[in-house]
């Protein structure tokens, strides 16, 4: 199978499983948004989503949350780990929106990425899920199955990023990196995996991947 009708595979594959794809991260606008993926670093969103009712019947908003200190948000957020960093991160960029932004989260990687604790990862969620801006978000999932699939090397999720910008078409990124997350969650994950419900990478895998595993 030539590589342009592997991609249409997956597409079409995928698009059948996922017509609809739901946003994993609880959230009712921008900046819970953005707190609620910022808390998901080296946690699960099933985890997150279980904490972020608690912080944000407390402040959903930059304003209430600066009235918080340090230390509450830290206490509110302790079970979804990396508490010390996220509660100065949240804390801290809280202060900014308001001083710099009117307490609005920007709409471009410039500003959101100059946030604390805010990586390329987190703008491009925002970015996408937020703002409908085309983007690719790139997580452990989406960085997984493009190796095994042959799309991309591996290497690092920079270059996994480049890899599916370039192979996948621009109106699709946005509901396809979900796509491809719930698809890795449910038919693809990282423990566990086994070709028989993997039907994507049993169909279209990197051959030296299923020659490992004698398919």
């Amino acid at each position: 199978m030539k590589k342009i009708d592997k991609i249409k595979y997956i597409i079409d594959t995928l698009e059948l499983l996922f017509p609809e794809v739901p946003i994993p991260l609880d959230h009712k606008d921008p900046y819970t948004l953005l707190i609620a993926v910022l808390l998901s670093a080296q946690s699960t969103d099933v985890g997150v989503n279980k904490i972020t009712p608690i912080l944000f019947s407390r402040a959903d908003n930059p304003a209430d949350m600066i009235k918080l200190s340090v230390d509450e948000i830290r206490n509110i957020i302790r079970p979804v780990g990396l508490s010390p960093m996220k509660s100065k991160g949240i804390h801290g960029l809280s202060k900014i929106l308001i001083e710099k932004h009117n307490g609005k989260v920007p709409q471009n990687f410039e500003d959101l990425e100059a946030l604390p604790a805010v990586g390329h990862k987190t703008a491009s969620v925002v970015m996408a899920q937020a703002f409908n801006i085309s983007t690719f978000p790139v997580d452990t999932h989406i960085h997984r199955l493009m190796y095994r699939w042959g799309m991309s090397s591996g290497k690092n999720v920079k270059i996994t990023e480049k890899d599916a910008k370039r192979i996948f078409p621009i109106e699709l990124w946005n509901k396809l990196h979900l796509q491809i997350i719930w698809y890795g969650r449910q038919y693809s994950p990282a423990r566990g995996w086994t070709l028989k419900t993997d039907l994507i990478t049993r169909k279209i895998g990197r051959k030296s991947l299923l020659k490992k595993i004698n398919i």
